[in-house]
């Protein structure tokens, strides 16, 4: 298993993924104002971002890929890095020794896994073979994965197979994310197969920790799968957008909010 993308990556580099990102272009000369660097220096950093497909080069700068669904699981991987570790740090934090967990696709999961590596004796259940490899390298740690067809790109297992391996099981925690949260608080991602396999994690879980930076309250995508006030806990990063703390005013959600290392929420 090779290592994560983001433990390839300088701060500086995940920065500007972000940045690029979030405003769909921006020219090397800006980047390079943007950080105090050398034009030299942007470009050693852009190229390799491009080398890994998370950016595209373009005249006088660099964009985002150009894609017509999810981002690739790569560029998730280092985007609004700082904020999922926030969120990873947090849930580590509620997480007893030797409980159980099952644990979803995408990479919040992945960082909230990372993030539990000095736990002990847990028994991890998930689909998702980043999160089992990183799991594995805990020898007091028992991991037990799905079987079924694999999506390359992402190293997760869904379909009828995923749904009903987590049925096979009652765990302490689930944590699970998703690719966006509609105005309504309705729970969105870009595949019914990945909405089945939350929604079996959902039903066999005693705690349901839902994992989202604040992007997702701002991100598009078209399959419906659930609400916020399905989940006992919402961790993330930042106070919820108004609206969205008014749909949970009165329900038994649980939002916990992380800080940074500074104390920061």
């Amino acid at each position: 298993m090779t290592a994560p993308v983001q433990a390839n990556l300088s701060s500086r580099q995940a920065e500007i993924a972000d940045l690029v990102q979030a405003s769909g272009f921006m020219s090397v000369e800006a980047l390079a104002e943007r950080f105090e660097v050398t034009t030299q220096t942007i470009r050693r950093d852009v190229n390799g971002l491009c080398e890994m497909g998370i950016l595209r080069r373009t005249h006088g700068g660099v964009e985002p890929p150009v894609s017509a669904g999810n981002i690739h699981y790569s560029t998730r991987q280092i985007l609004n890095l700082a904020p999922k570790k926030v969120i990873a740090t947090t849930v580590a934090g509620l997480v007893s020794n030797g409980q159980s967990l099952a644990f979803s696709i995408g990479t919040t999961p992945e960082i909230v896994m990372q993030a539990l590596s000095g736990h002990e004796k847990l028994k991890i259940f998930t689909n998702n073979l980043n999160v089992a490899f990183t799991a594995a390298a805990n020898l007091s740690f028992e991991v037990t994965i799905a079987g079924g067809r694999l999506r390359s790109g992402d190293r997760d297992v869904v379909g009828q197979s995923a749904q009903e391996f987590f049925s096979q099981y009652k765990v302490d925690i689930g944590i699970f994310g998703v690719a966006g949260v509609d105005d309504d608080g309705t729970l969105l991602d870009f595949h019914e197969e990945e909405v089945a396999a939350r929604q079996a994690i959902l039903a066999n879980c005693r705690q349901s920790y839902l994992v989202l930076d604040h992007s997702k309250f701002t991100r598009p995508a078209h399959v419906r799968g659930g609400h916020l006030t399905d989940v006992s806990h919402i961790v993330t990063d930042a106070p919820l957008p108004p609206h969205i703390q008014h749909l949970l005013d009165g329900s038994q959600v649980q939002t916990i909010v992380g800080e940074d290392q500074k104390g920061e929420a």
